[in-house]
């Protein structure tokens, strides 16, 4: 439990965080989003200080970034960030709901049984309705369906997505993690009972360019913006492992990062990368993040961070001058092949 001493009373939010704040519109739609919004995948459980956790949402609201994406099942344990963000909001932006933007997802596995995981309307509309009491919101401003589920008809997720937008759940919704053909169909599917698909969310960074064979582009012909995750590649794309896998680094902890997956060639494309950093004047991870974003069908690249050091330097990746043709022809070198993952 997070505790207020006379400083966390004395909190405002700063006056200035719109000044210059940029924000891009998703898809065809009338929603903006900051390039870089905050993801709470990690971090956000109760493996973490919660005063950590207080201390960057309250700096992101700071820094003009309103999206603030969760799960129901990112934690540790399942359900607990969102929880967490409920602690915060409760205590520190109630007041400030209208300008918060906040996305949750369903479709991996939540409890036992056979209703807790996959596609199934009983499913969604069972996780979100819990994702609302965790958090303490009456509604989402977007809801995903986290993963194509192959044993559930499309049509019956499609008309769980409805029902959400239609009983004031949501007012937005998503797909993460879906084939382009899969896209197409859902938001046939959506806007067949008037319901549109706004974002489109999948793993993209320069280690994994797999959205490039088609996800990005069958997001914009169905009008739907991309929130990618992952720019960072779990952490790959920053200094953290130029020199190997130090102890109590993420590789050495995380269930979806492991110290195999910092091979040789990881590390050798990764100090590569740096040096076009470096001599671009900003660090691997915001050239990391510069690059998604380089591509106007990206909206937002969903970054999580551990430090408001690191939530400060993330941000700061949307405002790094472009990347030249010629920077951009070297990253090659460096980066995994187009539609392809290392």
């Amino acid at each position: 439990m997070i505790t207020v001493d006379d400083e966390d009373r004395s909190w405002r939010p700063a006056p200035d965080r719109y000044v210059d704040a940029p924000f891009r519109r998703a898809g065809r739609s009338g929603l903006l989003l900051p390039p870089v919004s905050l993801g709470l995948w990690q971090n956000f459980g109760a493996d973490r200080p919660a005063a950590t956790a207080r201390d960057l949402l309250r700096r992101a609201f700071d820094l003009g970034v309103t999206h603030i994406d969760l799960a129901n099942n990112y934690g540790p344990p399942y359900g607990e960030a969102e929880r967490t963000f409920g602690d915060v909001l409760a205590r520190d932006l109630a007041g400030h709901r209208d300008e918060l933007l906040v996305s949750t997802k369903a479709g991996y596995d939540m409890w036992p049984g056979p209703y807790g995981d996959g596609g199934s309307r009983k499913y969604l509309i069972a996780s979100l309705d819990a994702s609302l009491r965790r958090t303490g919101l009456e509604y989402v401003d977007v809801f995903y369906h986290h993963r194509r589920d192959p044993d559930t008809p499309l049509e019956e997720t499609a008309g769980a997505l409805v029902r959400a937008v239609t009983s004031g759940k949501a007012l937005y919704v998503g797909v993460s993690n879906y084939d382009p053909e899969s896209v197409r169909r859902i938001a046939q599917l959506l806007g067949e009972q008037d319901v549109a698909l706004t974002l489109v969310q999948p793993a993209y960074s320069l280690f994994d360019r797999r959205p490039e064979a088609g996800v990005i582009e069958a997001a914009a012909e169905v009008g739907a913006g991309v929130a990618v995750f992952s720019p960072l590649a779990q952490g790959r794309l920053t200094d953290r492992y130029l020199d190997g896998v130090p102890e109590g680094s993420r590789a050495t902890r995380s269930r979806f990062l492991h110290r195999e997956d910092i091979t040789e060639d990881v590390v050798r494309r990764a100090r590569g990368l740096h040096g076009i950093a470096t001599a671009h004047g900003c660090t691997l991870a915001q050239l990391a993040v510069a690059w998604v974003l380089r591509d106007e069908r990206v909206t937002t690249a969903l970054a999580g961070a551990s430090s408001v050091a690191q939530l400060e330097a993330n941000v700061a990746a949307a405002r790094v001058p472009a990347l030249t043709d010629s920077e951009l022809t070297a990253v090659e070198e460096f980066a995994a092949a187009s539609g392809a993952t290392l």
